[in-house]
């Protein structure tokens, strides 16, 4: 990572001009940043036009279809396992149906975490800045998100699947005290491998029109979530002290370590009458799903590697999370 006369990290607490323009330029491996305040007005003009109300956009009364998938097979995390192959295909249905339901729950527990991240960023900031108003548009979608996901888990029939009380007092913490940079690397942990499950899924016409309908609006409105999340990261990294840098790697690493453990509740083998040590086992050897989840976390890895996060410690923790190949 280079860097060239550093200046935006000191000039947002105060009133006035919008937030991180000052005459100082900052570049990092990437490149020189953008402007921080005309990045927001872009974010918020493609928010003004490509925003949704799930409530409204999406047929929630109309019945699932038959025979069709709540996830994408290939996306489950038996898929293409010994003991996939002897499930019999209603069970294989139903498994899907409970990893769409633990995954919506997933998404809201980290959105939830976000809306919080999100407030403690722009605390300290111009109050009337586009980096506050997008940050404030941003967690009114986040709010409609977690909504919309928890009435797809109740439309579903199925419980929702909340993370273990460890992981949940552990973000707890981490949400509590993380720094910016640590704050935005996790918001990103967060999106970026569900949303590209989620491109997979909503042109998918094997999945239910209304998944792929809840897909479909998570996937526009997050595409602007992570832009202003990977220029918000690339600057924080640029600016911050070294000890702030290596405690984002550190931190990091232990957040897709948590992530890549919580990403499927185990519950649901149980709930679907399969021995759960031995899906999990089974799981946890599958070529497939490694290959699915280090293919879902390689757009955000590479930008990470770039920006200088996946080093020392961090990068360990990563390798250790087996989303970094």
């Amino acid at each position: 990572m280079t860097t060239s006369t550093l200046g935006g990290t000191g000039t947002d607490a105060g009133s006035g001009r919008g937030a991180g323009n000052s005459t100082a330029t900052l570049h990092d491996a990437l490149g020189r940043l953008k402007d921080r305040e005309q990045v927001a007005e872009r974010l918020l003009a493609s928010s003004r036009k490509h925003s949704f109300d799930p409530d409204t956009e999406l047929d929630w009364d109309a019945p699932f279809e038959d025979g069709k998938w709540f996830w994408p097979p290939e996306l489950v995390s038996l898929y293409d396992t010994p003991l996939w192959r002897r499930m019999p295909e209603e069970q294989r249905h139903a498994l899907a149906r409970h990893e769409a339901a633990s995954l919506a729950s997933l998404g809201i527990w980290f959105e939830i975490i976000l809306m919080q991240l999100l407030t403690r960023h722009i605390y300290d900031k111009p109050l009337t800045s586009a980096h506050v108003r997008y940050a404030l548009t941003e967690i009114a979608d986040e709010c409609r998100h977690s909504m919309m996901f928890a009435r797809l888990i109740t439309k579903g029939g199925v419980p929702a699947y909340p993370v273990s009380r460890l992981h949940h007092n552990m973000a707890r913490v981490l949400k509590t005290v993380s720094t910016t940079p640590g704050s935005f690397t996790a918001t990103l942990l967060g999106e970026e491998i569900l949303d590209w499950m989620q491109r997979l899924t909503f042109p998918d016409e094997r999945v239910q029109t209304l998944v792929r309908g809840v897909t479909r609006i998570h996937v526009v409105e997050e595409a602007r979530h992570v832009r202003y999340a990977r220029e918000e990261l690339r600057r924080q990294m640029a600016g911050c002290p070294r000890w702030e840098a290596e405690l984002t790697r550190i931190s990091s690493g232990e957040a897709a370590r948590v992530f890549s453990i919580s990403f499927v509740n185990p519950q649901v083998y149980t709930d679907v009458g399969l021995d759960r040590r031995e899906a999990v086992a089974q799981v946890k050897a599958s070529a497939h799903r490694r290959e699915v989840m280090q293919q879902g976390a390689k757009r955000l890895t590479d930008f990470l590697d770039e920006i200088g996060v996946l080093r020392g410690m961090g990068r360990r923790l990563w390798r250790s999370s087996g989303l970094l190949a």
